[in-house]
């Protein structure tokens, strides 16, 4: 097709609309990955260091028994206040440092991808592993992951502020660091770009998602070099597959649904109850650390991280009332102290509490190998608390290298994600930003104007005004009530568009007193002529009636020729469609016998309304 003075550019269409500028977003996400590496490595040592110096006085980052239990024996009564003292610094920083460093991470990291142009500053990418790792290292009921992820984010997002790069650019950066960060942590690369895909991008285009698995990519080749190069968790147990542990499979995710329901709930109640006190909010994580540590008396297990416990239940070593107390400390203590705003992750607290209902229910349900159920436990909890069932699946399976529990994973993933969608509005990551004021959908579709072209919406029975007809004519035609537009293409003879006349003309030129005998050929001259061509896209036409404050534009050929009118309310309707697509219920066959053939014996055939 020849060009034309009267057509934009035309636009390369295809599957994609990534260009090469994608190649140095490749390499920016191979720094990505090398700043998760880093904040995971220096994250955990960290948070190890603080707890062997707390509690045991010792210069180490091996990590020791949080609540100073090591060797199975009992804290004693002065650690109770260790989590309020280390609370404290955290109240202090948030109040002097950054607000931001408060919570988990990750909802902190969605609306500065959503709201805040994937800019994160320098202050909170060190104060928040530093207050993550007072938190974690003096018993806080926590997980590293949400702090390294928000970690990771920043240095990506810092990176990305010293060049010039778009929103778009900045934001696959951060979402990058991110789960590099998570990568670091577990060794789990295909979860954690999931994971961007169902929480984080928002999208999934090439533009976004080939940085961030070039970011966990790498990451997860790095820190084979300076973490643990197997499974974080190994689990070798079997599967059976039969109808009956199908029915466990299902049982378990809707059970670990209710209780996904039930943490977000307590979680939120205890932030609620905290907002109710007449102090500070910078005092709130220290009344959580006093509840964090009574807690740590009652269940030692309950704090800190609590890896150990995660390979305990996957062990199948522990069980029964164990496990029950477990549950119910964890999950009050994790809920009180994330409500009072403290800094700390989410996602190994939910493996904790989920493994342990898996424990708990185990007896009860087919029998299976040790641990198994604890295992499905684990991934249904995250899936359904997070409301990503894919990424809690390849989670558990890259978590522990054991690629037969994917299927029992999935069901009870998608069992638990099911319940809770129809529990709440929105999930333990979401409430906080919509207690911000702030709205998000995390239904991904595809926009319908960028698969719709002009010709399919256009108006083809088009009035014009011919280019020599006077401008008194003119006027008359759009005062009277036959009137079929509120703006006029102005054609030649030969059917060429000159321009468009509105209803905001006419009525200039009657204040302006204009001469009734001139020619719209005279008034129009020299205005440019804004048009779209019928294979153009419903989204680019969109654009440019925006941009060029056009809400009706003429749709020509290649010579210029009219051949429609397309109008904002043209493109709405395309969204009707869509919305009537999703609400609209008909029915096409019918397999009712009409009364009248019923009683003649006869059969009726197939209706079709």
């Amino acid at each position: 097709m020849s060009s034309s003075p009267h057509l934009p550019p035309p636009v390369r269409l295809g599957d994609f609309t990534t260009d090469r500028g994608i190649f140095r977003l490749i390499g920016f996400g191979a720094c990505a990955g090398l700043f998760g590496v880093v904040a995971g490595w220096t994250l955990l040592r960290m948070i190890g260091l603080i707890n062997d110096l707390v509690y045991y006085g010792v210069w180490s980052t091996r990590m020791l028994a949080p609540g100073g239990a090591q060797a199975g024996g009992h804290p004693g009564l002065w650690t109770i206040l260790v989590p309020a003292g280390g609370a404290v610094l955290i109240g202090l920083m948030a109040r002097y440092g950054s607000e931001k460093i408060r919570g988990h991470g990750i909802p902190e990291a969605i609306e500065a991808i959503l709201l805040g142009g994937a800019r994160l500053d320098l202050l909170v990418a060190i104060l928040k592993p530093i207050s993550s790792a007072i938190s974690i290292g003096t018993g806080g009921p926590f997980g590293a992951e949400g702090p390294i992820i928000m970690t990771g984010g920043a240095a990506a997002s810092l990176m990305a502020q010293c060049f010039t790069l778009t929103d778009a650019e900045r934001k696959t950066l951060l979402v990058a660091g991110a789960c590099a960060g998570m990568t670091a942590v577990f060794g789990t690369p295909v979860a954690a770009i999931l994971l961007a895909v169902e929480l984080l991008l928002f999208e999934l285009k090439p533009r976004s998602i080939i940085p961030v698995g070039t970011a966990c990519i790498t990451a997860a080749i790095l820190r084979r070099f300076c973490m643990t190069p197997a499974p974080l968790f190994p689990y070798a147990g079997g599967v059976i597959v039969d109808p009956l542990h199908a029915l466990g499979w299902l049982g378990l995710g809707l059970a670990a649904g209710f209780g996904s329901a039930l943490l977000t709930v307590l979680v939120y109640a205890a932030e609620d109850g905290f907002n109710k006190l007449p102090v500070h909010w910078m005092w709130w994580p220290a009344l959580g650390g006093l509840v964090v540590g009574i807690g740590g008396m009652a269940d030692p297990a309950a704090l800190g991280v609590g890896y150990p416990d995660i390979a305990r239940l996957l062990a199948g070593a522990l069980a029964g009332g164990a496990a029950i107390r477990l549950v119910l400390v964890k999950g009050v203590i994790w809920s009180v102290a994330l409500g009072s705003g403290t800094s700390g992750g989410v996602l190994a607290p939910l493996l904790i509490i989920g493994g342990a209902l898996g424990a708990v229910l185990a007896p009860v349900m087919p029998h299976a190998a040790p641990g198994f159920w604890a295992v499905l436990g684990m991934a249904a909890m995250m899936g359904g608390t997070m409301r990503a069932p894919l990424t809690s699946t390849l989670f558990a399976v890259e978590l522990t290298g054991n690629h037969l529990i994917l299927l029992p994973v999935l069901t009870a993933s998608m069992a638990s994600m099911a319940v809770t969608v129809l529990l709440m509005k929105r999930s333990i990551l979401t409430e906080k930003i919509a207690r911000r004021g702030h709205h998000l959908t995390r239904e991904y579709s595809i926009d319908p104007l960028a698969v719709t072209r002009i010709r399919d919406i256009m108006a083809t029975r088009v009035d014009t005004l011919g280019a020599d007809l006077p401008i008194g004519a003119a006027i008359e035609r759009f005062l009277s009530h036959a009137a079929a537009h509120r703006a006029f293409p102005v054609t030649e003879p030969d059917g060429v568009v000159l321009g468009l006349v509105s209803r905001a003309d006419i009525l200039d030129w009657i204040g302006d007193e204009v001469r009734r005998d001139l020619p719209l050929r005279a008034m129009i001259a020299g205005r440019k002529v804004v048009t779209a061509a019928p294979d153009e896209m419903a989204d680019a036409i969109a654009v440019r009636m925006l941009t060029r404050n056009a809400p009706r534009i003429p749709v020509v050929d290649t010579d210029g020729r009219l051949l429609g009118l397309v109008s904002r309310a043209d493109l709405l309707r395309v969204h009707q469609r869509v919305m009537l697509a999703e609400t609209r219920r008909e029915r096409f066959f019918s397999f009712r016998r009409r009364a009248g053939a019923k009683e003649a014996g006869k059969p009726e055939p197939l209706a079709v309304p």
